[in-house]
């Protein structure tokens, strides 16, 4: 199951795996593309299948997550690339900002709500493609940047939220057969997504023309799909592990973030 299945690494992911005989369930909010994904997979060994879904929002990322968990009762894999950039502070329906919405809070309830089809799968994998170990620091008193908004810090920020997001889930399930790792892609021509002012939309252009191709991406992934790591938590920049022992990755941290984050989904709940 990929989410942000329909561009750039999420798509050239699909396509290998319907290629070789794998179902993709790729979630994304393109019919168009996704379509002709499922098109694309109906000559191929393997299946494809597209739900469109709007992750930003909490409301549908719950009932995304269960109609999923009742249509396959087994998922052996979960890759976690959705994402929408902007260039000015966005609010959600919700009343969350935008890439805390997408970039986070849609992960972690992913990730929480198929547990249960993951743990009736051979060697279940959680994928996170969020750019783990930069050094951004996290605004605990600001986590959905209202008092200042910046494109890339608040992109950085919340890989940051995803890092402790993994940290979290490995604690917590680390007992179990889920293994939960976080990957970071390096510079990749993706779609890049987004709603952009003229200098940054530039900016971005010239990054996709020196970019690797998001077909470069797939072989990481696929290694961690189909020979997933021993410990519960690993991360990777493509194929180099990297150390989870720095103060990046902070038990306290995790916890700390993970207390805001149920504050704030109850907070929605009522």
């Amino acid at each position: 199951m990929i989410t942000g299945g329909t561009d750039g690494i999420g798509a050239a992911l699909a396509r290998t795996l319907f290629s070789r005989g794998d179902r993709a369930v790729i979630v994304g909010t393109n019919p168009k593309k996704g379509e002709q994904l499922v098109a694309e997979a109906a000559s191929a060994p393997g299946s494809a299948v597209f739900i469109k879904a709007d992750l930003s929002l909490v409301a549908n990322t719950l009932r995304t997550v269960d109609m999923l968990a009742e249509e396959y009762p087994a998922i052996d894999g979960v890759v976690l690339c959705a994402r929408f950039m902007r260039s000015h502070r966005s609010v959600t329906a919700e009343g969350f900002e935008s890439n805390f919405a997408l970039f986070y809070l849609s992960r972690l309830l992913m990730s929480y709500g198929l547990l249960g089809p993951l743990e009736k799968a051979g060697r279940p994998v959680i994928v996170n493609v969020a750019g783990p170990g930069h050094d951004t620091l996290v605004a605990w008193n600001d986590l959905q940047s209202v008092r200042q908004y910046d494109l890339v810090h608040a992109m950085f920020m919340t890989g940051r939220l995803n890092d402790l997001l993994g940290v979290t889930f490995a604690e917590r399930h680390g007992g179990g057969p889920v293994r939960y790792v976080l990957f970071h892609p390096g510079t990749t021509a993706t779609s890049y997504a987004g709603d952009f002012d003229p200098q940054t939309a530039a900016y971005l252009q010239q990054q996709r023309m020196m970019a690797k191709p998001a077909t470069d991406v797939v072989a990481p992934l696929l290694r961690l799909l189909d020979d997933p790591p021993a410990p519960p938590l690993t991360a990777f920049n493509l194929f180099t592990e990297l150390n989870l022992h720095a103060e990046l990755f902070s038990a306290k941290d995790a916890e700390r973030l993970a207390l805001l984050t149920d504050e704030l989904l109850a907070r929605l709940a009522g």
